[in-house]
């Protein structure tokens, strides 16, 4: 673009007058009495010391031995903070050790947004800070914060001075300078919107018809009536064109508030308007409509700034009545706890009370103290002993009353089918019929290079990758955006593949007829195939295409990731994609991501379709061997443009994983030796704050100790995930909200969620492989914390609880941006509170937030709110667990299950199982299930009436067996046919009518 000294257009509304520049304003003092000649007030100090004034300071003795700095505090109250205005702070403050404190300027309620934060050392010296505010409030807090010190002190402070730089009207643009790149705007119909130098840069196609066909803008921007506005921004066309700029009405029916059409040149020029608004609105929108030019051009815009009208309140979360509870409701069999938030320090009553109102149990709180993660006072609520079936109850405690929720043993079963459901419409290079899934969610197959799409059926590499194109159609689209990414796809379609190979594992799991063809709602249904199987294959199918082909360098690997070649705003459905994808660089992650997930799906779907399976393994096999002969191939960090970068430079973890599913679907000793020799294999995997895509061993320690297999140490598999479990136990039970997490910052992080669900379903196996009930206890919980008892009272499920996340970051459910769009669909779970805020929106309204109040339910935050699919996996796996949990079967039995080898040629074996009856009454009739672990098929049976369905062999009794008297035996032998594929240990359920047999 042109460069040159920018010209300077400045318009008033009503007609073409000159504006002269504000006098610059006088800065204002917001401290009272800040040199403490009139005594203490109007300053506070918590109740643990006493504000005084000595020699003319204002002093305060601070007790030792307080666990946090804000735990002794002093403070000044009326800090009225303008976005965008710049302030001072100054003072003398001395301490009679020497220390560090902690100064901060902040919202004087949750979530305590800080807009200065920072540390002091008092050594009696003058002191100045200057900062910027962020955010608009009338009423900050100035504090010091003095505890957490171990020994007691005196602190004292002198000439307390903070000033700001006079009255500006509150600024209603969102990263007007694109210093946070396009957050907060919106684009549609160019071809592409990135941030260049600075500037927010458009390309627009020519032959537009109108100038609304296509435009870049910001929305949700609050007017209000009468009041005056003053838009400014710097602008170029190049080659030249004109721009219709317009602040209006976001939504039906776009009230016009302000409106021009400008000549724009290749030159940069300022610009400047003012008009009066004469609505009150939420929901404005400054547009730049650039359509309705014969040619093509690039806009690029920068400073963009609209200020005047009311200033923004400060955000303060809605977090709803103080008693939080599962806002869903609870199992009759399960724990039922909630959080009261309180300032009482002594037990309080509370009563469970029915939809009529009436008190059906009731007790005492149990005081938790101060929550780290939340920094609330919190008592824990139980009510376990309540066990009826129930709707609409609801928990009073100190004056207040939770959301309403169920007791039911159905509870999760809805959650299962819903939190799978949200692939199908998830998924690339299909419609998505709205006859299944809603007509709010149908659309047209995206990216099957239909105009304006440019893939994926023909897709490039990234220039001086490759030499060659791939049809990389299909797979599910990764989160918000339209990317496609191999090692996020792996773990989610790994964690769908594990949701069925729990079925074949799990007493209470029932086989798998909850998850059995008919129970989703996809295209595939009725194919006789577990739908959730046909779900993991359309990913799977993606993962094996983007494996390197044959005869080309890298041959066997997997490109890491095909996404767009520049990020798109929102919203922006899939098929009016118009951007250019590219595949990026094979890494070793990715390449070992493909491995382990087409391992496990090899020996899943080999009961189903064989050449998919065979394919599957080949691929799989193929992706390990390329894995190994290169070892070190790692994605870039710094690849980030147009998609996440998703690097990962120790993939120790997935070499781990790949080779533990290639073992379990073969049994080859090759893959043994590697995963054995892994550092792995022994070592403490299962981290506090869970796993996740970059950090996949824990997957392979999971399936060696659920899936049948000849390991020799198993037993210590086992054992590890058992005291994997008794460690989040641990962790959960020292948390005021229940959740399997630590609570300090590092804990609440970007998908964090996920992390804390995929703890879940750590303490979900290790209840699957003991039997204990404190782990589905503890599962039971974590799924709490989700659904609505945590300090913001919030559902992050869609469609689950009644204060529910629905406005995640995504491109295609942006209702909160189009009303047209819908919102995310049911079943869809937010990524959760991220300490880091990694995103500025998020940022700018809490800064300096509770860990576990680092969430808002807004579009634009894509670091706390965006969906994922490995996000839902996790969702799902757990949720399917939880909907198996209605009824708890009996042991009453033991099995001894016998291979007598293959026959000659090794494409079959004969198999016998015993059966004896270990309880005190006789059964009168018996079926005996269990599941084959790959291809094994059954030919014939004898001593039963025998049959398989998918992997499920099932036999029934004869007339003369039937009866097993207390202490006898009954026995059945059969037939399999099988290939040398696939490993065939011995299954390590079997039922009889319905109950676990121990072996």
């Amino acid at each position: 673009m042109k460069t040159a000294a920018a010209a300077v257009i400045v318009l008033f509304a009503a007609g073409l007058v000159g504006i002269a520049a504000p006098a610059a304003a006088a800065p204002v003092e917001h401290i009272a009495n800040g040199t403490f000649d009139a005594g203490t007030a109007p300053w506070w100090s918590t109740g643990n010391t006493t504000l005084a004034v000595r020699d003319g300071r204002l002093c305060v003795d601070v007790p030792g031995g307080t666990a946090n700095p804000w735990d002794v505090a002093i403070g000044h109250n009326g800090i009225p903070l303008t976005d965008g205005a710049a302030y001072a702070l100054a003072f003398t403050a001395d301490a009679t050790i020497e220390t560090t404190v902690t100064a901060n300027v902040q919202l004087n309620a949750a979530p305590y947004t800080t807009v200065l934060s920072t540390q002091v050392r008092p050594d009696n010296t003058a002191q100045t800070h200057e900062f910027t505010s962020g955010l608009t409030a009338a009423d900050g807090t100035f504090t010091f914060q003095l505890g957490g010190k171990a020994d007691p002190y005196t602190f004292c402070l002198d000439d307390v001075s903070l000033t700001s730089d006079g009255d500006l009207d509150p600024e209603q643009i969102e990263n007007g300078d694109f210093a946070d790149g396009t957050a907060g705007w919106y684009s549609y119909g160019t071809t592409s919107t990135t941030v260049e130098n600075g500037q927010l840069c458009s390309i627009v196609p020519g032959g537009l018809a109108n100038p609304w066909d296509g435009g870049v803008g910001q929305n949700d921007v609050r007017l209000t009536a009468g009041a005056a506005y003053t838009l400014s921004f710097q602008a170029a066309a190049d080659p030249g064109a004109t721009v219709r700029v317009a602040v209006q009405l976001g939504a039906e029916p776009y009230t016009g508030y302000f409106s021009r059409d400008l000549e724009m040149t290749a030159i940069q020029e300022n610009y400047e308007f003012t008009f009066t608004a004469p609505d009150d609105t939420p929901a404005g929108q400054v547009a730049f409509q650039v359509g309705g030019n014969a040619a093509g051009y690039e806009l690029c815009l920068d400073n963009v700034s609209l200020r005047g009208g009311e200033p923004e309140p400060p955000y303060v979360p809605d977090t709803g009545p103080r008693v939080r509870v599962n806002q869903v409701g609870y199992l009759p069999d399960g724990p039922k706890r909630a959080t009261l938030v309180t300032d009482a320090t002594a037990p309080l009553p509370w009563q469970l009370k029915n939809s009529a109102g009436a008190t059906v149990r009731s007790g005492s709180t149990t005081p938790k103290g101060v929550d780290p993660a939340s920094g609330q006072n919190t008592h824990t609520i139980d009510f376990t002993g309540y066990a009826a079936e129930a709707s609409n109850l609801t928990l009073t405690a100190d004056g207040e009353t939770s959301h309403p929720f169920d007791v039911t043993k159905t509870l999760y079963a809805q959650l299962r089918k819903d939190s799978l459901q949200f692939f199908y419409i998830q998924r690339s290079g299909i419609a998505i019929d709205g006859d299944l899934v809603g007509d709010q969610y149908a659309r047209p197959a995206g990216h099957l290079g239909v105009a304006p799409n440019q893939g994926d059926t023909d897709v490039p590499c990234q220039p001086g990758v490759c030499a060659y194109r791939m049809d990389a159609r299909g797979g599910w689209y990764d989160a918000g955006d339209h990317g496609k990414y191999v090692v996020n796809g792996g773990i989610a379609t790994a964690q769908l593949l594990s949701t069925y190979e729990r079925t074949k594992t799990a007493p209470t799991a029932g086989f798998g007829a909850a998850l059995a063809d008919g129970t989703l709602r996809v295209p595939e249904r009725g194919n006789q195939v577990p739908d959730v199987l046909d779900e993991a294959r359309w990913e799977l199918e993606w993962l094996m295409r983007m494996q390197v082909p044959a005869g080309q360098p890298l041959a066997g690997m997997a490109h890491h990731k095909l996404h767009d070649q520049n990020w798109t705003g929102l919203p922006l459905a899939p098929e009016a994609d118009p951007q250019p994808r590219e595949l990026h660089p094979p890494s070793t992650a990715a390449t070992l991501n493909l491995a382990a997930a087409a391992a496990q799906g090899a020996r899943l779907w080999a009961p189903y379709d064989p050449a998919f399976a065979g394919r599957a393994l080949t691929a799989a096999k193929a992706a390990y061997a390329a894995a190994k002969a290169h070892p070190a191939v790692y994605a870039s960090a710094n690849d980030g443009n147009g998609g996440g970068a998703y690097s990962d430079n120790d993939v120790t973890d997935e070499f781990y994983w790949a080779a533990a599913e290639l073992f379990l679907t073969t049994g080859a000793t090759a893959y043994q030796n590697d995963l054995t020799a892994s550092p792995h294999h022994t070592g403490d995997i299962f981290t506090a704050t869970g796993f996740g895509w970059g950090s996949t061993a824990a997957l392979g320690r999971l399936d060696l100790a659920t899936v049948p297999n000849a390991l020799p140490d198993r037993a210590r598999v086992r054992e590890s995930v058992r005291q994997a479990a008794d460690t989040y136990l641990a962790t959960a039970a020292g948390q005021a909200y229940g959740l399997p997490m630590p609570g300090e910052p590092g804990a609440y992080f970007w998908g964090g969620n996920s992390n804390i669900l995929n703890n879940a379903v750590v303490l979900a196996t290790a209840y699957d492989l003991t039997g204990q009930a404190k782990y589905r206890s503890g599962a039971v919980e974590a799924m709490d914390y989700i659904l609505g008892r945590n300090a913001l009272n919030q559902s992050y499920v869609t469609g689950w609880g009644e204060h529910a996340s629905e406005n995640q970051h995504s491109r295609i459910f942006a209702n909160q941006l189009d009303a047209t769009l819908p919102h995310p669909p049911a079943g869809s779970i937010a990524g959760g509170a991220n300490a880091s805020l990694d995103d500025p929106f998020a940022k700018q309204l809490l800064d300096g937030c509770a860990p576990m109040f680092c969430y808002v339910d807004d579009i634009n935050s894509y670091a706390t709110n965006e969906v994922a699919v490995n996000w839902n996996s996790a969702l799902a796996w757990v949720a399917s667990f939880l909907a198996d949990q209605s009824t708890q079967p009996t042991v009453t039995c033991t099995v001894v299950y016998t291979n007598y080898g293959t026959w000659q040629g090794g494409q079959g074996f004969t198999g016998q199982l015993d059966i004896r009856n270990t309880g005190t009454a006789s059964v009168n009739g018996w079926t005996a299930r269990f599941a084959f672990t790959g291809d094994q098929k059954l030919r014939e049976a004898w001593m039963a009436q025998a049959s398989q369905a998918g992997a499920v062999l099932t036999a029934r009794n004869e007339s003369y067996n039937a009866r097993i008297q207390p202490g006898a035996t009954v026995m059945f032998g059969f037939n399999a046919t099988q290939s040398s594929s696939y490993a065939n240990p011995a299954p390590s359920l079997v039922t009889v009518n319905g109950s676990r047999c121990s072996s």
